[in-house]
Order: structure tokens, then C-alpha cells, then sequence
């Protein structure tokens, strides 16, 4: 088993949690992931390392409530356990010889651009961090994003924090301005990716995107996450997470994404929100 340390409440819709996984926690790099099960009737579900003490031997996990898994994952409290928690799994980021960057984080993404970011910037890599939400009550991490770079810039779609625009319309302004990049690197839904290496293809600025597909095994062979990079075959839990942007097969990705959603939406059927306490409960 596996304990739950700490849990935060990052927004409404967005958690935080730390687990007591030392075995993980010791060999964990940034962006790679784990695979969890909430119990023996859970199914298993991946999730990107957000940080790892050592010492303590905790790993860092932020979700978003958007399934039944991470719904039931929610209901849980400091001082509960998961069944499994296996990791760490796929490949690590690569750091090395990049001393100018570009992060961008759209959404939950934020939470995998943070320890990238991180890990460029503590090797002293000069580091733009660009992170978009749909409104200032959504934005999470700030003071985390704002140690983790050399410049933040935080974008709102209705402008409610005073900078309205998307992650793309800022990187633009940059590029434009003659920033000279090593590597872009964008972690977020896939549009937005897609959006981001459709922008930097111009300027011939290499561009790293974080797959997150189905995956069941998280080992390569069930091949529920393959993906088209360069036109050959790749899998996301072992040859990834991380794939140049300007070789993924976007319409085959996305196509891929939405397999499932009515099997979802059945799933959270399961979960029954009482209206005097608010508690989440599981019909299954």
C-alpha cells in the first residue's frame, strides 16, 4: 500500500497529492510517470511525476477531476493508501546542452512544465516559462512557476488576471522579438501543442511535445498508446513521453484521444454526489 502524505487543493477542479512511494521516489526523474490503482476493482491510470523528495521518499502527483478514477482518486484524504503505484516509467527529459528555453503549460499540462522547467532552470538554463488558464480562479502553482524560471508570463483566456490571450499569441511575441531558442517544449491538451509546433515550424525552433495517449500496461505491450512520429510507430509509456512536435501525426493523435469518451462518460456514472454532504460515493 501506498499512503497518501499530503493532499492540496490546488482549484476547483485540480488536486495535489503526495505519496509515500520510496522506491520511486528514488530513481524519479522529471518527465517521467507513474501508474496507479486505486484498489483491486480500479483500473490503472497514468499520471506525470510533478516532483519527488528523495529523503523523504515521497512522489508528487497533481490530477484533474475528469473520470471516474480521478473523481474516486479526489474522495481520498491524507492518511489513505493506493494498491499500486508503479514507477517511475518512460523516458526521462533531456536537459543536457539546452542554455536557452521555452516552456510551455496549458491547463493541467502546467503541472508536467513545472518540473521540466524546474529541472532546465536548476541546470542553469535560461528558462521562459509560458502557462495558460481559462481564468485567473484556475491558475495554480504560481509562487512553484514562478522560482522554477528566469521569466513567467501567465495567460488567461477572458483576461481576468489582466493578461488575456493564449500560450501560443505570447511565444509568438517572443519569437518575434528575435528570442533565440534551443528547444520549445510543450506539455498541455493536444490542440494546443499542435498550436505551438505549427508556430515554431517557421522559425525552425525545435519543438518537444509530451504525449499522454491511453496506456494500460505502461510497459509497450498492450499498445493502447501508440503514436505516429516521423511516420513510424512509437509507444508513449516506453519511447516517450516526450516526441519532436514537428514529426507527431496530430490528425491520428487526436482522432485517438476521443476513442473512449462514451466508455468515460459511462464510467462516471458510477460516482453519486450526495446533495446534503456533498460526499462522492461509488455505486460500483
Amino acid at each position: 500500500m501506498f499512503p497518501i502524505v499530503k493532499k492540496r487543493v490546488l482549484n476547483e477542479t485540480v488536486t495535489l497529492m503526495e505519496i509515500k512511494a520510496p522506491l520511486v521516489a528514488r530513481k524519479a526523474q522529471p518527465g517521467q510517470f507513474i501508474i496507479f490503482r486505486i484498489d483491486e476493482q480500479g483500473e490503472r491510470v497514468p499520471l506525470t511525476i510533478a516532483g519527488y523528495d528523495r529523503e523523504a521518499g515521497t512522489v508528487t502527483i497533481i490530477f484533474q477531476k475528469v473520470g471516474y478514477t480521478t473523481e474516486k482518486l479526489d474522495t481520498l484524504d491524507e492518511g489513505d493508501s493506493l494498491l499500486d503505484f508503479v514507477g517511475p516509467l518512460g523516458e526521462p527529459s533531456h536537459t543536457e546542452g539546452i542554455t536557452r528555453a521555452a516552456v510551455i503549460g496549458g491547463g493541467l499540462g502546467v503541472a508536467i512544465a513545472y518540473p521540466q522547467a524546474k529541472a532546465l532552470h536548476e541546470a542553469g538554463a535560461k528558462v521562459d516559462l509560458i502557462v495558460g488558464f481559462r481564468n485567473e480562479d484556475l491558475i495554480i502553482l504560481k509562487e512553484e512557476l514562478t522560482a522554477a524560471c528566469t521569466d513567467l508570463t501567465i495567460m488567461t483566456d477572458d483576461g481576468s488576471n489582466g493578461n488575456k490571450g493564449f500560450v501560443t499569441q505570447a511565444l509568438e511575441k517572443k519569437l518575434q522579438a528575435g528570442e533565440q531558442y534551443d528547444v520549445v517544449i510543450a506539455i498541455g491538451p493536444l490542440p494546443m501543442m499542435r498550436a505551438v509546433c505549427d508556430l515554431t515550424r517557421p522559425f525552425g525552433v525545435k519543438t518537444i511535445v509530451s504525449m499522454n495517449p491511453i496506456m494500460i500496461d505502461g510497459t509497450g505491450m498492450c499498445g493502447g498508446c501508440r503514436v505516429t512520429v516521423g511516420g513510424e510507430t512509437k509507444f508513449a509509456c516506453v519511447d516517450g513521453p516526450d516526441f519532436d512536435g514537428h514529426l507527431v501525426d496530430w490528425d491520428e493523435a487526436i482522432a485517438r484521444s476521443r476513442m473512449f469518451r462514451p466508455e468515460e462518460a459511462k464510467a462516471k456514472e458510477k460516482l453519486h454526489k450526495c446533495r446534503l454532504t456533498g460526499e462522492v460515493r461509488s455505486h460500483a
